[in-house]
């Protein structure tokens, strides 16, 4: 139970770290796109606008800067805070209120910085109807992700089967274990923070496609090998092995038990797989994520291993090796 409660304690404590960071991420872009385009805006930002096309409501740029960067960081405080102390576990609704949240501060500050882009005066700034039905839209997206991941990794896990693997008739016993690298997650974290840091900056109109789009499609990459391949959840079963990938378990890959030779743990290190990540090599395909034990199984028919790097991998191949025997 130390073990289980101390891999909980460390996953508790990123999130936390990734929530602050993400926090800061947002406070610093709705803050800054203004001052970015300072030379480019006039004294007063049209801030406003009614029914009509023109702009009823403006603000000097630094409050048009600090505003919404103020307001985020209230809406974060508020919902961080544990109005009840009967609330000891994570709580998944901050996330879900907070990515919809900041996706329409966000798209509001550009859409303001765009409207008054290169205009003399406030009153000239126009505001297009589809800005708001797309930032709407993307705050939807936005939200049904951040409930998707809030609802995985909120879920309780069925108990992991004891030591004893002789397997009674009948009885029907499930390993799991997971491993993550934090170092990928946060490279994961910041390609994704700069690709869409690029895109609000084309949509303000401070840089053009040529600039943007490059550096997009490079973090865009890094951001989602890095989320794919920086965390592995694996199962052992009556059905097989099942090892799943990244923070929505897609893709994921499986053995039925009669498709699998032997099963065994291993000790392998970055060094002999060619580092860090889904590697091939001279050993086969490992899914190499920290130094250590690894469950490596040898599918039939197969004259190379799949490997995966998971905490109490001995258990795992012994419970798979037994329920081979007993299938």
């Amino acid at each position: 139970m130390k073990d289980g409660d101390d891999l909980e304690g460390g996953r508790r404590h990123a999130a936390r770290w990734g929530t602050a960071g993400c926090v800061a991420a947002v406070a610093a872009l709705l803050a800054g796109l203004p001052w970015a385009a300072q030379g480019r805006l006039p004294d007063r930002l049209a801030t406003h606008w009614s029914s009509g096309a023109a702009p009823d409501g403006s603000m000097p740029l630094w409050a048009a800067a600090l505003f919404p960067a103020g307001m985020w960081l209230l809406i974060s405080i508020v919902l961080s805070v544990r109005w009840r102390r009967s609330w000891t576990g994570p709580l998944p609704w901050r996330a879900i209120a907070l990515a919809p949240t900041g996706v329409v501060l966000v798209g509001a500050q550009a859409s303001i910085v765009r409207a008054n882009l290169d205009h003399a005066d406030w009153h000239q700034a126009r505001q297009p109807a589809w800005g708001i039905v797309l930032i709407l839209a993307l705050a939807a997206v936005a939200g049904a992700v951040a409930w998707r991941l809030s609802i995985r990794s909120t879920a309780t896990a069925p108990t992991a089967a004891p030591p004893e693997l002789d397997l009674p008739e009948g009885e029907r016993l499930v390993w799991f274990s997971h491993a993550a690298n934090p170092w990928l997650q946060l490279l994961a974290a910041a390609g994704a923070l700069i690709a869409a840091g690029a895109l609000v900056v084309l949509a303000v109109g401070l840089a053009g496609p040529g600039v943007v789009w490059p550096l997009c499609t490079v973090c865009g990459v890094v951001a989602l090998a890095g989320a794919v391949f920086s965390s592995v959840r694996a199962k052992v079963s009556e059905a097989g092995l099942e090892v799943a990938f990244g923070p929505l378990g897609w893709p994921a890959r499986r053995w039925p038990t009669a498709a699998i030779e032997s099963a065994r743990a291993e000790h392998r290190l970055p060094s002999q797989v060619g580092g860090w990540g889904y590697r091939l090599s001279g050993l086969g395909t490992t899914v190499m994520l920290r130094a250590g034990d690894c469950l490596v199984i040898r599918p039939l028919g197969r004259r190379s291993d799949f490997a995966v790097s998971l905490d109490d991998a001995e258990r795992g191949a012994a419970l798979l090796n037994a329920l081979r025997r007993r299938g």
